[in-house]
């Protein structure tokens, strides 16, 4: 594990996991993702942990999936692979966990970042936290389970609103209001806060729980039939050029130049996919 990118505190039951990237706004990269995998693993087999807490350093909890720092130029049959086997993985990793987890939103949150986090026992926010899924601008469908969790867990309207063209980033505030966080506190209170729930959970015995009445298992399922139509969504040429138009504008011109010439050459390639992605 890249400790530098995650740190690990163990106090009372409970272990704070840091992802330690504030450079990067933790974005999740393949290093990043990688030592948080891990992390989360190790913490699971501790017998000592009894709660899991998950934050970040700096301004943002997360910036999200970093495609920039995941994706590489490759065979197209296996680019569609990678991004399937990790976007399942991505999400599987937290479904999987024995032991309950809270999320502690210390800023900012996107995408994947989220999503994940509503697959969690519960989420304690700071007060300047805010909470993007801009799947719709990104040309892709929804992810970890929004599909189907965000409608039951927010209501149709507010999922919508998060998950459609309006790409509503609710503040903190608001995401309490529409139930996609439990708890909001001031910045400075926020791992107090997180480690007296924790503690809470601990004397109530409280165990492993999925959003919205869900099972671990359908949860899965529903990962696995988006993470298909995700990997088939990121090799169209509608989001290779959304990719492109957004790299573009911040100046990271040679990836950028990476999702243009996929876009212009799709055609010449797209027969190199496997079937079920070529329609």
């Amino acid at each position: 594990m890249a400790k530098d990118l995650l740190l690990r505190e163990h106090r009372d039951g409970v272990t704070t996991l840091t992802m330690n990237n504030p450079d990067r706004l933790n974005g999740w990269t393949v290093s990043m993702l990688e030592a948080l995998g891990a992390a989360l693993r190790e913490a699971d087999r501790d017998e000592e942990t009894k709660v899991i807490v998950l934050t970040g350093t700096g301004r943002y909890y997360c910036a999200g999936v970093n495609l920039g720092g995941t994706l590489k130029l490759d065979h197209p049959a296996s680019l569609y692979r990678f991004v399937l086997e990790h976007n399942e993985e991505l999400f599987d990793q937290f479904l999987r966990l024995r032991t309950p987890i809270l999320i502690a939103a210390n800023g900012p949150a996107i995408g994947a970042s989220v999503t994940s986090a509503t697959l969690c026992d519960g989420i304690v926010a700071s007060e300047n936290a805010t909470f993007s899924t801009p799947f719709a601008a990104l040309r892709v469908p929804a992810e970890g389970c929004s599909s189907e969790t965000f409608p039951k867990l927010l209501g149709e309207e507010a999922a919508h609103r998060m998950l459609g063209p309006e790409g509503w980033k609710p503040t903190a505030a608001e995401a309490a209001e529409i139930g996609l966080v439990q708890w909001v506190v001031p910045p400075e209170e926020l791992m107090s806060k997180a480690h007296s729930i924790a503690q809470q959970w601990i004397e109530e015995g409280h165990t492993r729980t999925y959003p919205a009445g869900f099972t671990r298992a359908e949860l899965e399922a529903i990962n696995a039939r988006e993470s298909k139509v995700l990997a088939k969504a990121f090799l169209s040429p509608p989001f290779l050029m959304a990719q492109y138009e957004f790299l573009w504008g911040k100046g990271k011109r040679q990836t950028a130049l990476l999702f243009l010439g996929l876009a212009k050459t799709h055609r010449a390639w797209k027969h190199l996919l496997p079937p079920e992605a070529r329609t």
